[in-house]
């Protein structure tokens, strides 16, 4: 479902490559650790009723009322609150950059330019190997220096998507150059040779494989090529 937040966040012609969240062990482990702190406040009510006096017109210390109140509203409220939480952790890599979006209300957002980002670093104990969870450090060129996604699950694709992400992006760069300098005046490059076009089809195919070009952009630039070839055979 999309995030009317994640949207307004996006720039003109930034797209959303992959969303994530952090593994669901977290959102287990807060209940398991606020049910015992409920089971705590359980404890001590059941000793305060057995060894402390009633009040003085015969009611007992601990209501009923206030135990259903702590053994059923507590908890529930309790964990919709970690879910939501949980739900509203996302890590999202963009055609431009990598965004932590967190909050319910109140949203914290932490982006990294992909341009910015320098390594990756990924760490995955042995069962978070077996249970596909991990935690993620970018090291960036930023004044945030590192961005750390804790416990993410799908870590090694998360990793892989930005590392496309980030050569998808240089490319682009390299292509918008290329087109700058065939500005008017400039003198034009020769079109390429009938013997590199079948190597330059490699290239892009070896980029669509990699995930750096889309099935529909390699097949867009084969027809390009193919054309050219057909053209130049035309015309010896």
């Amino acid at each position: 479902m999309a995030d009317p937040y994640l949207n307004k966040l996006l720039g003109d012609g930034e797209e959303v490559l992959y969303v994530d969240r952090q593994h669901w062990f977290v959102l287990v482990r807060n209940i398991f650790v606020e049910g015992v702190a409920l089971a705590a406040v359980l404890v001590l009510l059941v000793v305060l009723e057995a060894y402390l006096p009633t009040y003085s017109w015969g009611q007992p210390l601990v209501p009923w009322l206030w135990l259903i109140l702590v053994l059923v509203v507590w908890p529930l409220v309790s964990a919709l609150f970690d879910f939501f939480n949980w739900y509203n952790r996302k890590y999202v890599v963009t055609s431009w950059r990598v965004i932590q979006l967190s909050g319910i209300i109140n949203k914290a957002v932490i982006d990294s330019s992909l341009e910015k980002v320098n390594d990756i670093e990924l760490n995955q104990s042995f069962f978070g190997r077996i249970f596909n969870f991990g935690t993620v450090e970018i090291l960036t060129a930023s004044d945030i220096g590192v961005n750390k996604f804790q416990t993410i699950r799908n870590p090694v694709m998360f990793k892989n998507f930005i590392v496309n992400a980030k050569e998808r992006l240089g490319h682009d760069s390299d292509s918008r150059g290329a087109v700058a300098k065939a500005a008017p005046g400039a003198p034009v490059q020769a079109a390429p040779a009938p013997a590199d076009i079948p190597a330059m089809i490699e290239r892009l195919d070896d980029m669509r494989k990699r995930g750096v070009l889309t099935e529909d952009e390699f097949q867009r630039s084969k027809q390009q090529l193919l054309q050219k070839l057909s053209e130049q055979n035309a015309q010896k």
